[in-house]
């Protein structure tokens, strides 16, 4: 099963490439791996929330704010090498969580992310991964998340 009929499965569908926010493009492809620039939580040219994790939204919502950054920063993979099947591994994933100063729940927001990788790779999707608090993120966001992929 291709990595796409494993996101219709899923009750997904990978969205338009979130058009650059600045100065930079979405992925970028040296050797066989592919970098994707961080991917916020958008939805149809819009964040899908604003606010801090331990603040206005609870862990739950960021797990599936994550889920909708991975969606995205798959978008942008495949942009950059055609199809997901191409994927041989997901490398790694960096989750930065915008975050009340006591909040410490960065790894169960980031596993939104992880998950959904795994769910669509199997092992593939299997990752090395940071989960990162910062004070802010562009656009208010609550969760930005980049990743790395090993291609064929």
């Amino acid at each position: 099963m291709t990595p796409e009929q494993k996101l219709a499965d899923l009750g997904l569908t990978l969205p338009e490439v979130v058009p650059p926010l600045a100065a930079y493009v979405p992925a970028v492809r040296t050797g066989d791996l592919v970098y994707t620039s961080g991917q916020v939580p958008m939805v149809d040219g819009k964040l899908a929330r604003t606010g801090k994790l331990g603040a206005e939204l609870t862990v739950d919502e960021g797990k599936e704010l994550a889920r909708i950054c991975a969606l995205n920063a798959l978008a942008a993979l495949k942009s950059e090498v055609g199809d997901l099947g191409r994927i041989v591994r997901v490398v790694k994933a960096v989750v930065f969580v915008a975050s009340a100063p006591d909040f410490t729940g960065h790894p169960q927001v980031a596993n939104g992310a992880s998950e959904l990788l795994g769910e669509v790779f199997g092992e593939a999707g299997k990752h090395a991964r940071s989960a990162v608090g910062v004070a802010a993120l562009p656009l208010d966001a609550p969760v930005e998340v980049e990743l790395i992929a090993e291609v064929s």
